[in-house]
């Protein structure tokens, strides 16, 4: 009986475990593709147009202080349900049951007599393990079969970079050159988005990861507008608040093309598709200790920003949106 006390609790011990690690999962895939913030004007409750760089649809812009127009509350909120990625695995009322169940069954072991005895308790144990098993297999199987065949690295670069090392490449139609094969026109580019723009982009998008990352909220408000630097800071204010620092860096632009670019008024936006590389890890605020995230090797985003330009003065970052991961 004792040797299956012992064997409960070290049971229990790894189901404690893994219930930490596949939070932190759950976190750091829902920061690669979650929903957006920040605006696009009269097109923030529309879904970009997908691209090369972004093949899968943007995640919906779930954090806005644009009004929603009454008539497509209805269809955006269908829209939403459809695109939202699910719940992880304890999330929802499945996981509310399940981490009812394992409080219960942990509770009652230090009290000595478990759930319905020690033998329940483990048969317990094995029953969340082996659910929990299958959760994830399944869910990798799906994202594998369903996951788009990128090019590599070396390829995006040579078909997407500039003469001058931009990644960004401007198409061209009729125009010739060694680069008419590897680029299409962007039909969806309203207003001519140059390639000086372009570079600012992809300077921008370097530029607001290192602030990011640096909690520089002089810099974050010169590249943002008002609202997404809103947001950008409730984040910051959200990880200082559980002790945790974003670190950011070794940030490479992989490859880039525009979604779709419209004028409103005085106003130009332009909606661009970035996968790109970085170190990306949280790490303990006190103690610098790795949390999560891999700090040697560089892992790949796809993202898709919109830039907002108004009357003709600088382009700053209006919002982010992440990806639904293959």
């Amino acid at each position: 009986m004792i040797a299956i006390q012992g064997f409960g609790r070290l049971l229990a011990t790894l189901a404690v475990a893994l219930v930490v690690m596949m939070t932190v999962v759950d976190v750091a895939e829902a920061r690669r593709a979650g929903g957006g913030f920040g605006s696009r004007g009269t097109r923030t409750f529309s879904t970009p147009s997908t691209t090369r760089t972004a093949p899968n649809e943007a995640q919906p812009i779930d954090r806005t202080m644009t009004r929603q127009p009454s008539t497509t509350q209805q269809a955006a909120g269908r829209n939403n349900t459809a695109t939202n990625p699910r719940p992880g695995l304890f999330g929802g009322f499945g996981g509310s049951m399940l981490g009812g169940l394992m409080l219960g069954g942990l509770v009652g072991m230090m009290l000595g007599h478990g759930l319905g005895g020690g033998i329940g308790f483990l048969g317990l144990i094995l029953q969340v393990l082996l659910i929990a098993g299958a959760f994830l297999f399944i869910r990798r199987m799906f994202a594998q079969k369903n996951a788009p065949a990128y090019a590599g690295a070396g390829a995006a670069r040579s078909a997407y970079q500039g003469g001058n090392g931009s990644d960004f490449e401007i198409p061209r139609i009729g125009g010739g050159g060694e680069r008419q094969a590897a680029v299409q026109p962007q039909s969806g580019d309203e207003i001519g988005i140059g390639q000086q723009d372009l570079e600012q982009f992809e300077g921008m998008l370097k530029e607001l990861q290192a602030a990011y990352a640096a909690e520089d909220f002089r810099t974050l408000r010169q590249i943002t507008t008002p609202e997404a630097m809103s947001y950008l800071a409730e984040e910051i204010g959200d990880n200082a608040t559980q002790g945790l620092r974003n670190e950011v860096r070794d940030i490479h632009l992989v490859q880039g093309d525009v979604a779709e670019a419209w004028r409103e008024g005085t106003d130009d936006y332009a909606t661009v598709a970035m996968r790109y590389e970085s170190i990306d890890v949280m790490r303990d605020r006190a103690s610098g200790k790795l949390v999560s995230g891999d700090p040697d090797n560089l892992t790949e985003t796809v993202e898709v920003w919109t830039f907002l330009r108004r009357n003709g003065g600088d382009w700053k970052v209006s919002a982010i949106q992440g990806v639904e991961a293959a």
